[in-house]
Order: C-alpha cells, then structure tokens, then sequence
C-alpha cells in the first residue's frame, strides 16, 4: 500500500459515507488518472432503482465521460468493497490499470466466482483500509437489522 493508494481509499470512504446517509448500501469508489481524480461516485442502486447503479458502474461511466473514451488504461480505480462480478466485468472491458480495494466480499466479490476476471494487464490490490471499509458496511446493516 502506497501513501496515494490510502489517500484516494479515504476519498473512496467519503464517498461511502455519502451512499450510506443516502440509505443506500456504503460502496464508494474514485477513479485516478495521471495523479487527478477523474471520477467519484457512491451506489446509487436505491436512489435511481438500477440494480446496477453500483459505485464502480457510475465512476467508470463519469470517467469514460471525462476521457471521452471508453478505455481507462493508465487509471487506478479506489473502490471501499470488492467488486462484484457485474462490476469486475465491466471494469475489464474498460481494460483499467489497476483495481484497489478495501474490505473483501465473501458472499458477492469477484473473487467467489473466478480467480480474475479483469484484463489480463489489470493490477489488483485488496486490503487497503479493510478494516474502515468493512466497519461502514456492518455498522449500515447492523442498522438495517
């Protein structure tokens, strides 16, 4: 973990946060292009009733839109939970750098139904800020409960 990789994972969080005062499900993400944030977004799945509003689906479409293609090589995606598969796939078609996230996903991570489902150049880090991540996400379904 780098001083930038903990950096852009706390503006993740904030995002998170945003998501979780929304009443909706406390996933954030940030995508970074040349040391500029080129996207933020949070899930917005309740909000626009999308199933797939996820936080990854929405940065990846903002950043697409401020790059204006739909490749993000050379991006680092800084997303606070594991993606899911619907997202790991639309984060490799956008053939993005790098993935780093916080808390693993037992039950929906990527990682449950394949070992990699990115672009084969794609970079992965998990772990980064875990222990934050995965604290807003049980303290929203403790809530919930």
């Amino acid at each position: 973990m780098t001083a930038n990789d903990e950096k852009y994972m706390r503006m993740a969080l904030t995002e998170a946060r945003a998501a979780f005062d929304r009443d909706e499900v406390p996933v954030g993400a940030v995508i970074v292009s040349g040391g500029r944030i080129i996207a933020r977004s949070h899930n917005l799945t309740e909000t626009l009733t999308d199933v797939t509003a996820h936080a990854e689906m929405q940065a990846v479409t903002a950043a697409a839109a401020t790059l204006g293609g739909k490749y993000l090589t050379d991006c680092t995606l800084y997303v606070t939970v594991e993606p899911c598969l619907m997202c790991a796939g639309a984060l490799a078609w956008s053939q993005i750098s790098r993935i780093v996230y916080g808390a693993a996903d037992d039950k929906r991570g990527y990682h449950t139904f394949c070992d990699s489902p990115f672009h084969p150049k794609t970079e992965v880090e998990g772990g980064v800020l875990a222990e934050e991540c995965a604290a807003l996400m049980k303290e929203f379904f403790r809530k919930k409960r």
